[in-house]
């Protein structure tokens, strides 16, 4: 009896020192993913419009990407993919997930793994706050797939930012408890944020990764009246429409703001790694700008697909620095386990690279010499078919409908994609053409229905 009560003091002890020195070495982690954000709607990005002073800062702190790219035009298969380190494909959801099963074209395949899983075998307390939209049942609730604690909203977008509701479902999560909070939705994600952050720092012993996943600058465009009244005062001549986005983005970057200051008060600034994006391009119906991009939200076209990011690890990553190094949002996966020092056992599995080397200010090779991209949507529009697009060195491939021939653009002399060159280019063409048809069969089957689903529509 005595031995095993020694037995257990030691593995305690060995645990706590475990801890101490995981919390020693490794860096809190925190991505930032902001929904529907037009490349050029950060004065950071030529914005003349919008002031973005927080993000700004942000970037001046550390690394700014020219080529960030989004793995897909929607917000689902961007996330499935950021959370997995995988092509949206191969984790069954190559589409949006709603809450009606006819137009539902995404299912988190059970058997892959998320980042927050990794990071909490390894020792972190995981967090998101925010927009979730990978799953509104179990077993596909962030609690259910490595998140310690999630604050936020399950679902995809609100129909009204201060009731909280889509289809008068009210899908706001305290973990697994439903709640009911007053308030703008940028607001409350700031606030639950920043009381995270401050409970982190009163146990600084373990390290944290908080997945902070605004709906904002997303439809409904609905910023609070004082900020539209601020920016149709400021800007002249600036439409309705365009004023309430851009009202929109400067109310989220205050929040951003906050979230980054609460970070710096508690004392966890300096040894903590930032990531900043967009899970798509701007939304032109609603008065995006994607800056000298040609189209935005649900095109492959570049609009829809390149997006703003950077990243901050003060004392690790330069002030100041750029990079134009190609990376997407699935990447952010073994870049945050490389910085953590976590050997990830099923890394070989992983569509997804490490820009670290980039960050650090090291030489680095391109990370993969194809860039793919696709979405499943459902409608007339699409017919639940897909859409495409493959990027290798200065030249795209692309079928932006299901219904339209593929399209080839040379990105270096055609960066608005205005000049199709599949005619003059043929060789090109097919082996862009061979190259995406060879990743369409390495998706193999997309189990992006549950069973039963599809046997039970009329």
């Amino acid at each position: 009896m005595r031995y095993i009560k020694s037995l257990t003091i030691c593995l305690l002890i060995l645990s706590w020192s475990q801890n101490m020195t995981l919390a020693a070495q490794s860096p809190n982690l925190i991505v930032i993913l902001v929904d529907d954000l037009g490349y050029g709607d950060l004065s950071a990005y030529g914005a003349t419009d919008l002031k973005s002073p927080h993000v700004d800062q942000f970037l001046t702190e550390g690394m700014r990407f020219d080529n960030f790219y989004a793995n897909c035009p929607v917000c689902s298969p961007t996330r499935a993919a950021l959370l997995t380190g995988m092509y949206q494909d191969r984790v069954g959801v190559p589409g949006v997930i709603r809450t009606h099963s006819e137009n539902s074209w995404g299912y988190l395949a059970p058997d892959c793994t998320t980042i927050a899983s990794v990071l909490k075998d390894s020792g972190y307390h995981t967090a998101i706050v925010g927009k979730w939209h990978l799953g509104l049942e179990q077993p596909n609730r962030p609690n259910d797939r490595g998140f310690d604690h999630f604050h936020g909203y399950l679902g995809d977008m609100m129909d009204d930012y201060y009731d909280h509701r889509r289809h008068d479902i009210n899908y706001m999560r305290l973990d697994n408890e439903t709640i009911d909070p007053k308030g703008h939705a940028t607001d409350l994600f700031t606030q639950w944020s920043c009381e995270y952050l401050q409970q982190r720092a009163q146990n600084k012993e373990q390290p944290f990764f908080l997945y902070l996943a605004y709906n904002a600058p997303h439809t409904p465009i609905q910023p609070p009246e004082e900020w539209f009244q601020k920016v149709k005062e400021r800007e002249p001549g600036i439409s309705d429409k365009r004023a309430k986005l851009v009202a929109l983005i400067e109310h989220l970057d205050d929040g951003i703001g906050k979230v980054l200051n609460c970070l710096e008060q508690t004392g966890q600034k300096e040894n903590t790694l930032v990531v900043f994006t967009s899970d798509n391009g701007g939304q032109i119906e609603v008065g995006a700008n994607n800056g000298p991009l040609r189209d935005g939200k649900q095109s492959v076209y570049e609009g829809g697909l390149k997006v703003p990011g950077g990243a901050v690890w003060p004392g690790k990553i330069q002030a100041g620095s750029r990079s134009k190094l190609r990376v997407m949002s699935m990447d952010i996966f073994p870049t945050l386990l490389e910085a953590a020092g976590i050997e990830y056992e099923s890394k070989d599995k992983l569509d997804s690279k490490s820009f670290l080397p980039t960050l650090l200010g090291k030489p680095q090779d391109n990370l993969r010499q194809h860039l793919f991209f696709t979405r499943r949507e459902g409608g007339n529009r699409y017919g639940g078919k897909t859409i495409e697009a493959v990027i290798r060195g200065d030249w795209k491939l692309l079928q932006n409908s299901p219904f339209q021939p593929l399209e080839l653009y040379n990105l270096k002399n055609d960066p608005l994609e205005q000049k199709e060159m599949s005619k003059k280019a043929p060789k090109i063409f097919n082996e862009l053409s061979t190259a995406l048809r060879r990743q369409i069969q390495y998706y193999g089957e997309v189990p992006w229905q549950k069973p039963g689903e599809v046997d039970q529509l009329p």
